[in-house]
């Protein structure tokens, strides 16, 4: 299969190129920067040049290619205007992917976060939240997803708050970056709540699997840890690191403030049980031990 990927260079991206290249598919990916272009390159993908917002560039690609799989995003977590945007710059281009694909049966993953529920672990049956910092990022897939009354064959995967690799990425990744700035470890609330995870080239797995049997207009958890408490986290990071380790306000965090400080587990046995799928990779707490 000739698969468009948008967002190929990142810690997901990456890992998905590579994937898809070692199981015999093909790559066009697309490349914002010569910095990217030629990582992408290096990797042996052929690429597209363009961004998020060049809809012609995002049309030309779908049309070169039997699937699409749409990571790219532009991270702005400095404040929840800075979020907001990047999460409208996603779903725009989210639309336009979905509309080039109507009628004609291939299909797109795209991405989003696993829900929370109080109480118990998310399955791959509850719904994204259509309220708080990241509702916007759920309207876009929600409504992706319904493509597939149209002739798309449309999935997500749900990935956890940390996708991590060589103890860099997610929420985590947040803690670790904070940490070196600070020079403390410092983590929202009690600590006891716990935030699930995964390797990113688990991840990278997934994306390949449903991309070639996924059902139109499922949903699928990407999740191999359900649920580490955060004060765990922090104190591997801390131990790694060298650092104190102590809680601190939320407000610490930005937009992810109230995210950071929330408890949400997420479960992925429906996923194994019905695509096959079987992480692999070291788990967080494992991975941490390998922060540079």
């Amino acid at each position: 299969m000739r698969v468009f990927v948008t967002g190929g260079t990142g810690t997901i991206g990456g890992p998905v190129v590579t994937e898809l290249l070692r199981h015999g598919h093909t790559v066009l990916a697309l490349a914002r920067s010569d910095r990217s272009a030629d990582a992408l390159e290096r990797a042996g993908a052929e690429v597209i040049r363009g961004g998020l917002g060049d809809t012609d560039v995002l049309r030309a690609g779908v049309a070169q290619s039997d699937g699409v799989i749409s990571l790219a995003f532009t991270p702005n977590y400095s404040s929840a205007e800075g979020l907001a945007t990047a999460i409208a710059e996603e779903g725009a281009a989210m639309a336009v992917l979905g509309d080039a694909l109507i009628g004609s049966e291939r299909p797109i993953v795209t991405v989003s976060g696993t829900p929370w529920v109080a109480g118990r672990a998310s399955t791959e049956a509850d719904p994204l939240p259509l309220e708080g910092p990241v509702a916007g990022r759920a309207r876009s897939v929600n409504a992706l997803l319904m493509l597939a009354s149209r002739g798309v064959r449309t999935t997500a995967v749900r990935l956890p708050r940390t996708v991590h690799n060589k103890g860099q990425g997610g929420f985590a990744g947040l803690l670790v970056n904070q940490a070196r700035q600070s020079g403390i470890v410092g983590y929202p609330g009690d600590g006891l709540q716990r935030w699930p995870a995964v390797h990113a080239h688990d991840a990278a797995s997934l994306f390949r699997i449903a991309l070639e049997t996924g059902p139109a207009g499922t949903a699928w958890h990407a999740v191999a840890d359900e649920g580490d408490a955060v004060r765990d986290i922090a104190a591997a990071i801390g131990r790694r690191l060298n650092l104190p380790v102590q809680t601190v306000p939320q407000e610490t965090f930005g937009p992810f403030g109230p995210i950071f400080a929330m408890d949400q587990p997420a479960s992925s046995a429906r996923t194994r049980a019905e695509l096959g799928w079987e992480p692999m990779g070291p788990s967080l707490l494992q991975d941490l031990g390998n922060i540079r």
